[in-house]
């Protein structure tokens, strides 16, 4: 019995790469923050922004309205560093300097951050953990400070260096008509300390949810899916929650666009959400789309290096 070998060759146009070789006998197979001086220090509400539970996007909080995604605190910057007067707590408030962050410029305030339940009407005030001691506040006016961020945070969020990650492809560069291509993204969450009107504001931004778009006008998403890579083995086998299959030969520009939410803290203040997103798109990734053809041939390509199929030889 005359023994075959299976051929088959992916190429597009006049251009064409042998894929595999079988040898052997043929086979089948507008958001604020309301703040205002009370008894002993500035205060901070922290029920300013309420959390749509379907969307999961901040929105500024309605009087009269509920949310279980509430932060159950409201949140003091005391501006004499502690709750009863400069003689009787907090030794660092004291030993703390705040000195002007430019030249000209005015010296900060001693401010502890203090915590407590919103529900409660002249609560008693206690410290913040995140932050067990004083930090700085610096403003003229510093009852205006936080609202005055609060107004144009999200502008410097959306002006943050954000990296937006990369768009990885199994098969890279080339894959296969009517096989399933396997995309994931790089992008991470990140941090950032920015100066905003002389206070030290630390941002961060995380990604929310991720739109991929492949070059032949179809698309998948907004999706919090980011992908992952998968062993070389199952790329035309296994199909991913992000994979794509491509269904016309040729050559695609593909992207992912991942929206980026935020929260931002003040002098070590409490993290408060940033009520907007910032989207970054990926540079281009180009994916060349080629078929595939099956032939039967009697040499194998050590046998016959100008076969069907071998390295070097167009399908005849």
């Amino acid at each position: 019995m005359q023994n075959f070998r299976r051929v088959t060759v992916a190429f597009v146009a006049s251009t064409f790469l042998a894929l595999s070789v079988q040898c052997g006998i043929a086979s089948a197979q507008d958001s604020k923050i309301d703040i205002g001086y009370v008894d002993n220090g500035l205060k901070l509400i922290g029920t300013q922004w309420t959390k749509d539970p379907t969307t999961g996007s901040f929105a500024p909080f309605i009087e009269g309205s509920t949310s279980s995604t509430d932060d159950p605190n409201q949140y003091m910057a005391d501006t004499h560093c502690r709750d009863d007067g400069p003689d009787t707590r907090d030794p660092g408030c004291d030993a703390l300097d705040c000195p002007a962050t430019a030249t000209g410029g005015e010296e900060g305030t001693p401010v502890i951050w203090k915590e407590a339940p919103k529900a409660i009407t002249n609560p008693g005030w206690t410290d913040w953990i995140p932050v067990s001691g004083p930090t700085c506040l610096y403003d003229p006016e510093p009852e205006n400070v936080l609202d005055n961020i609060a107004a144009r945070i999200l502008t410097d969020f959306q002006q943050l260096p954000v990296n937006p990650g990369t768009l990885q492809a199994q098969p890279f560069p080339h894959t296969l008509k009517g096989g399933p291509t396997n995309f994931y993204t790089t992008a991470g969450e990140q941090t950032f300390n920015i100066t905003i009107l002389g206070q030290t504001v630390h941002l961060t931004a995380t990604p929310a949810n991720h739109t991929y778009t492949f070059g032949d006008g179809t698309t998948l998403g907004p999706t919090p899916a980011t992908g992952y890579s998968i062993p070389e083995t199952e790329w035309l086998s296994n199909e991913t929650r992000t994979s794509h299959t491509y269904t016309e030969t040729g050559n695609y520009q593909a992207t992912v666009t991942t929206s980026f939410t935020g929260t931002y803290s003040v002098n070590n203040g409490p993290p408060l959400p940033i009520n907007g997103t910032l989207n970054i798109t990926t540079p281009a990734k180009t994916i060349h789309v080629w078929k595939t053809e099956k032939a039967l041939v009697a040499d194998t390509c050590q046998e016959n290096p100008n076969s069907w199929g071998c390295p070097g030889t167009k399908p005849g």
